[in-house]
């Protein structure tokens, strides 16, 4: 397949980094609920969100770094 320049740009790699990015923040919101920095919530001071926030929050930032290698791979294999 021949690289035609007016093709539009392939969107790799996207869709991971945010829904990455999404898990970061929603880990992030439930970590500091569960640590009881945020209150008003039946969420708040339960250390279990706590911990679920840290791990949804880790597995956001992994899908975030397997997104942007998906992208740099598509760039570089789009240069050579």
């Amino acid at each position: 397949m021949v690289n035609d320049p007016a093709s539009p740009p392939k969107l790799k790699g996207w869709l991971l980094m945010t829904i990455g990015l999404l898990a970061i923040v929603v880990g992030a919101l439930w970590t500091v609920q569960g640590l009881d920095i945020l209150t008003d919530s039946k969420m708040s001071g339960k250390q279990t969100w706590a911990f679920v926030g840290g791990a949804v929050a880790v597995f956001g930032l992994i899908l975030t770094v397997i997104g942007e290698r998906v992208r740099s791979r598509s760039k570089n294999n789009k240069n050579n």
